[in-house]
C-alpha cells in the first residue's frame, strides 16, 4: 500500500480549471492507495467532488481502482484557511473517522488496513515550525489512548529544514528521537524550486512496528517533473512541493 502527502499549493477552483494542472494531479493521485492533499481551498467541495469523479473515471480505465474522498473542515490562522483532503481506495481500506484538533493545522484520520492505522497530516506555519512539531507528541499520545493503536503515521509539510528548523533545534522536539522514525532521507529535496534543496516535507512513524512494514527505499519524494517530463513553469504551476511517499507491506 502506497501512501503520500502532497502540499498542492492553494488548490481550488481557479487552479483546477487549468487542464495541465488537472491532468498532472490526476496522474499523481492515481499512483497511491491513500493520498493526503494539503493546502486545498475549496470550502463548498465542488472542485474536489469534480476531481474525484474524474479520478475514478481515470481509475476504472488505467488502474482498476475506485477512490473515495473525505474533506476536513477549513483550518488555519487568520484569513488564510485550508483543508486537508483524503483520497483512498475503498477496496483496500475502510475509513473510520476524523478528529479535528481545534483550530490547529492537525487532523487525525483513521483507516483499517489489516489493523487500525491513524494518519496525522501536518502543515506547520513556517516561523512556528519548532513549536508546532513539539506539540505533536501530545497529539500522538492522545491518538494512542483514544483509539488503542500504536500504528500512527505523521505526514505532510513540516517546514522541517533550512531557517525554519535548524538542525540544532531538532533535538528540542520529542518526536526527533525514538520511538519515532523519520523515513524521508535528510538529503532529499522535497521542493520544486531550483533555489533550495530543503527537506520540508516528511513522513514520520511511531514505533518499530510501524517502521518495519515500510519497504526499504520506498520513502522519498516523487519527482513528477522528471517522471512526466515537465518544464520548470509547468512543474511549479502544479506545486512548489513534491509529494512524499512510502510503501507499506501488510
Amino acid at each position: 500500500m502506497k501512501i503520500t502527502a502532497f502540499n498542492v499549493k492553494n488548490l481550488g477552483v481557479r487552479k483546477l480549471n487549468k487542464d495541465i494542472i488537472w491532468n498532472n494531479l490526476i496522474k499523481i493521485v492515481s499512483r497511491y492507495s491513500v493520498v493526503v492533499l494539503l493546502e486545498v481551498r475549496d470550502p463548498n467541495g465542488k472542485a474536489m467532488n469534480k476531481f474525484l469523479t474524474e479520478l475514478n473515471r481515470h481509475g476504472k480505465v488505467i488502474t482498476n481502482h475506485i477512490n473515495r474522498m473525505e474533506i476536513g473542515a477549513p483550518v488555519g490562522r487568520n484569513s488564510y484557511r485550508e483543508q486537508f483532503v483524503f483520497f483512498y481506495r475503498y477496496n483496500h481500506l475502510t475509513f473510520i473517522c476524523f478528529k479535528d484538533y481545534t483550530n490547529k493545522q492537525v487532523l487525525l484520520c483513521m483507516f483499517t488496513f489489516v489493523k487500525k492505522l491513524v494518519l496525522i497530516p501536518v502543515h506547520t506555519k513556517p516561523k512556528d515550525a519548532e513549536h508546532e512539531l513539539r506539540a505533536l507528541h501530545n497529539v500522538v499520545q492522545d491518538a494512542r489512548k483514544r483509539w488503542g493503536t500504536n500504528s500512527i503515521m505523521i505526514l505532510g509539510d513540516f517546514n522541517a529544514d533550512g531557517r525554519y528548523l535548524l538542525s540544532t533545534k531538532r533535538t528540542n522536539i520529542r518526536m526527533s528521537s525514538r520511538p519515532y522514525f523519520w523515513l524521508i532521507d535528510e538529503d532529499a529535496d522535497t521542493t520544486t524550486s531550483d533555489l533550495n534543496d530543503h527537506t520540508y516535507d516528511r513522513i514520520v512513524v511511531f514505533g518499530k512496528r510501524m517502521n518495519d512494514p515500510a519497504v526499504p527505499g520506498s520513502a522519498k519524494p516523487f519527482d513528477f517533473k522528471r517522471a512526466y517530463r515537465l518544464n520548470d513553469d509547468t512543474t511549479r504551476s502544479v506545486s512548489d512541493h513534491y509529494p512524499v511517499e512510502v510503501e507499506l507491506r501488510k
